[in-house]
């Protein structure tokens, strides 16, 4: 499986909204970093199945929750640029490197 990292703003994203549904509900901030990490999983054991957004980035979409994965593939490693609300700002992470 190849390894992965987090742009430092999805990082954040991740952390925000684990804090939001935990706030909502004790323990759903867990269910959703956990259905994140199956998601992210996936990708590193699938770099290819996302769907293509612009060139060199692919999204995949969190099960359970309005949030997709976006990432790239760098040659050693799986960057994951967004953990994006599919509702808010589309395209808004299209600048992160």
């Amino acid at each position: 499986m190849i390894a992965y990292k987090f742009h430092p703003d999805a990082d954040a994203e991740l952390e925000e909204a684990s804090l939001f549904y935990e706030s909502r509900l004790s323990g759903l901030g867990k269910v959703f970093a956990a259905e994140v990490g199956q998601t992210i999983a996936l990708v590193r054991e699938f770099p290819e199945s996302g769907t293509p957004v612009g060139s060199t980035r692919r999204r995949v979409v969190v099960a359970r929750f309005p949030y997709s994965i976006v990432y790239r593939q760098d040659p050693d490693a799986i960057v994951i640029v967004a953990v994006a609300h599919q509702r808010r700002r589309p395209g808004y992470w299209r600048r992160r490197r």
